[in-house]
Order: C-alpha cells, then sequence, then structure tokens
C-alpha cells in the first residue's frame, strides 16, 4: 500500500487511503526573453532560479459512520494545517530514494460520498529539488579526499571541521578552486551553505572566517585538502537532483 509522509506523520497512520499522485515532470527554469530591434530572435534574460513545483495526492478517507469520519476529517486538518510557514520534509514510496521539502498550501474540498468517505486531493507546494536520501549521511574526510558528486547540480553541504589553532579549507573541483581561513578553530567548527552559515553549536562564527561565499560541491569530483591545524572533516553533501 501506497503511503506519503508529511512533518513526521504517515498518510497511513491518518487512516488515507492514495488512489494516484501527480507532480510536474520538473520546474520551470525562470527566463525573460525580449526582443531587440534589429536582431533576430529574443534575447534570454535567465533570473537564475526554479519554481516550485506542485505534488498532488488523491485520496480517500473511509470511515464506517458519518461522525467518524467527521473527527478523522479533523485530525488531517489539525496535521496539514500546523506550520503553514515553514517547509516540511515530504517522503513517498513512490519515489524512496529522494524526499522533497514541501508545505502545505491549498486548501481541502472533501467530497462526502455516502457519509463514510471522504474523496478529496492534498496538494503542497515543494522547493524544486528533490534531496537523496543517501546524500544525507556523513562522509569522514582527510586531507586529499576526492567526493564525487554523481548529480549534474551543485550541492550545498554540511561541513565539520575538526582541530585546532588556524588553518585552511580548499576545496578543487572542475573548474574552481576555493580556499577559506579559520582563525581560531577550537575542536571544531561547522560551516553550512545551504544556511550560509559558520558556526560552533550555537555560537556564530563569520568573523573567524576569512573567505568568499561557502563551499559547494560541484558535479564531478571534490578534493578536500587542509593546511595548518585542521586534522580532518565530516561532511554531509545533501545531493539534489530535478
Amino acid at each position: 500500500m501506497n503511503y506519503f509522509e508529511y512533518a513526521g506523520v504517515n498518510s497511513d497512520y491518518m487512516g488515507l487511503r492514495i488512489e494516484k499522485k501527480d507532480v510536474f515532470s520538473a520546474p520551470k527554469y525562470e527566463t525573460e526573453f525580449t526582443a531587440i530591434p534589429g536582431r533576430n530572435g529574443d534575447l534570454i534574460s535567465p533570473n537564475g532560479r526554479y519554481g516550485n513545483v506542485q505534488v498532488v495526492y488523491s485520496v480517500f478517507l473511509p470511515a464506517k459512520s458519518k461522525e467518524e469520519l467527521a473527527d478523522k476529517i479533523s485530525a488531517v486538518k489539525a496535521w496539514l494545517y500546523a506550520e503553514p510557514n515553514v517547509y516540511h520534509e515530504l517522503r513517498d514510496t513512490y519515489d524512496e530514494k529522494y524526499f522533497r521539502k514541501a508545505v502545505f498550501a491549498s486548501k481541502l474540498d472533501i467530497e462526502d460520498e455516502l457519509n463514510r468517505i471522504g474523496v478529496f486531493t492534498i496538494s503542497f507546494s515543494c522547493l524544486p529539488f528533490r534531496y537523496a536520501v543517501d546524500g544525507f549521511n556523513e562522509i569522514r574526510v582527510s586531507s586529499g579526499t576526492v567526493i564525487e558528486n554523481p548529480t549534474a547540480f551543485e550541492a550545498k553541504p554540511y561541513i565539520m571541521l575538526t582541530g585546532n589553532g588556524s588553518g585552511t579549507l580548499t576545496i578543487t573541483s572542475p573548474g574552481s578552486k576555493k580556499s577559506w581561513t579559520f582563525s581560531n578553530i577550537q575542536q571544531y567548527i561547522e560551516i553550512d551553505s545551504d544556511l550560509m552559515n559558520f558556526y560552533k553549536g550555537s555560537t556564530p562564527e563569520n568573523d573567524a572566517v576569512e573567505g568568499e561565499g561557502f563551499p559547494i560541491l560541484y558535479p564531478g569530483g571534490n578534493t578536500f585538502t587542509f593546511s595548518g591545524g585542521i586534522t580532518g572533516a565530516y561532511v554531509m553533501p545533501r545531493w539534489v537532483t530535478l
């Protein structure tokens, strides 16, 4: 039996039965086309982003009585409408190697059939990328380790550097070589390229870092090199694809 899991709650636990899942094949890459007088064709002006995608489940909610159906519908509403201002993990049995970051941002039009079956659709607004489940496993890295990005898209990793004192992290990728120098590592320092933050636990460490931007894992091989007081690293690559 197919099911989905949203915000840590299983649809099967809520009593929902899925008839089908609909999803757009890929998000739209946002661009503008501008006509230039005297020039054939339009000028492409990319906005540099993908829009959200909609993932829709057609479901029904069986019950033995009208009263039971009303109680189940109330529970489903309380689940889906909780925390509507943040994205939650959305997983399902249709695509078990990946999950999405989604929010319920629609409405529920529930059709009551024979007072015992609620029939409706649940639509989630999802960030454009799918996240590989195995991309959230930590990889232990030493100086010279190469991490291969298996997708065609850039990944924004979480990195924990271990060591003491000052040190430099360099990541060499196809067409890119970037370094970050840390002035005062005490046991470890954390980097979250998705949140764009350097920190240790709950303490910001952005002022103790010199370097441009945040680490990116590009398609292909990404070589980690350490110097100074950095002794090792743990990397959660967070692979993405469309």
